[in-house]
């Protein structure tokens, strides 16, 4: 597994090394340059990268973005976004999503490259031939950001140890002392990023304001209908038999139409469920932006999180049900951490969490802590 080791921009590089650039950028192979390197990022403003991360990410150019380090702030930022925000929805702590965005920066320069040393591919350079996964599935963002992760989180101590210690553990580079240099970096990506993701922080503790409606809007109970009678719904299809009720809400019936559409679609945490279908992750779904779009397509406007949205609408029983309810489950009923939308007929159509789909689920499925609904 091969990286890329001269700093962009911000080194004198030799003759020999100009004269091998483009070479090395074409196939990120860590050549015997490597060792070349004679200097890092240091002194990287944190508040002015989190400025320009922000403002690409709000739909700036890429040509008016200048972070130190990166020369394709277009291609390389989104990226490191995949891999901060799968490190969150794997509960990865910030130290792990640094090393992972250090270790992306020194093997592809946070490009998700077609080609590298031997069969390297993608973001963390992994190798099909090493076990790593397919070349389809290597060249996902989300994908190649799992593997990594998974791999880390089995390396003993990872967390005392340093970043470039804990990148080398699970890469076994030869040069294992070359994350070492896009610490600071990654250190400034890592905390701009969380920082665009709402809710981010998962250790934040809850307000002490509770929902007395949300708090008790379960009651104990459950629909009459729990969604049993479709028997074994494949991840991602509509099961057998199932229409939208006729006396739904129009506007709950445009919102479950657009969910529907969404089936098979892999959950992102922190997706803006814009474009579910496309090919940048950060497209895809949620669970609440799957419940915030739906409802933007019926000109129903919902807050982002599951945070918020439990306090959208009004809090009703689970007894009564209603097509287009949004039901919350996990965490508290004050501060779920999951919600769905019901679509009658005792289903609920969700994103349920990393690496799974779309998909419709029967509600006896559900711990059902609140139903708000929203129209």
């Amino acid at each position: 597994m091969k990286g890329i080791a001269a700093g962009i921009g911000v080194v004198v590089l030799s003759p020999l090394l100009l004269a091998g650039t483009a070479m090395m950028m074409a196939s990120s192979s860590e050549a015997s340059t490597t060792s070349a390197f004679s200097g890092c990022l240091t002194g990287i403003d944190t508040a002015a990268v989190t400025k320009e991360v922000t403002k690409l990410l709000d739909g700036a150019s890429g040509k008016d973005v200048h972070i130190q380090g990166l020369d394709l702030p277009a291609e390389q930022i989104p990226n490191a976004q995949t891999i901060v925000a799968t490190g969150i929805s794997l509960d990865v702590p910030k130290k792990g999503q640094i090393i992972a965005l250090a270790t992306a920066m020194q093997e592809s320069r946070l490009r998700n490259l077609n080609s590298g040393d031997r069969d390297s591919l993608g973001l963390f350079q992994q190798r099909p031939s090493q076990g790593w996964g397919t070349a389809q599935q290597i060249r996902d963002p989300v994908y190649a950001s799992e593997r990594f992760y998974k791999a880390l989180l089995k390396v003993d101590g990872w967390q005392q140890m340093k970043v470039t210690q804990a990148a080398q553990a699970v890469q076994k580079s030869g040069y294992p002392d070359a994350y070492a240099q896009w610490e600071d970096l990654a250190t400034a990506l890592q905390k701009a990023i969380a920082a665009t993701f709402p809710n981010a922080d998962k250790d934040e503790p809850a307000k002490d304001t509770k929902d007395k409606d949300a708090e008790s809007s379960s009651g104990g109970c459950t629909p009459d209908k729990d969604g049993t009678s479709f028997g074994r719904i494949p991840e991602g299809s509509v099961p057998k038999g199932y229409k939208i009720p006729k006396d739904a809400d129009p506007k709950a019936r445009k919102a479950i139409e657009w969910a529907m559409h969404q089936l098979g679609t892999l959950y992102q945490w922190g997706g803006s469920c814009t474009d579910s279908h496309g090919p940048d992750p950060m497209g895809r779904c949620d669970c609440s932006s799957l419940m915030q779009q739906a409802y933007a397509h019926a000109d129903v406007h919902l807050t982002r999180t599951t945070y918020t949205q439990v306090n959208e609408g009004k809090a009703v029983s689970a007894k009564n049900l209603k097509p287009g309810d949004l039901i919350f489950s996990r965490g508290t009923a004050a501060r779920p951490e999951h919600v769905g939308l019901y679509m009658g007929e005792g289903l609920v159509i969700e994103a349920p969490r990393t690496s799974k789909p779309v998909r419709i689920t029967p509600i006896r499925d559900w711990d059902i802590l609140a139903v708000r609904r929203v129209l």
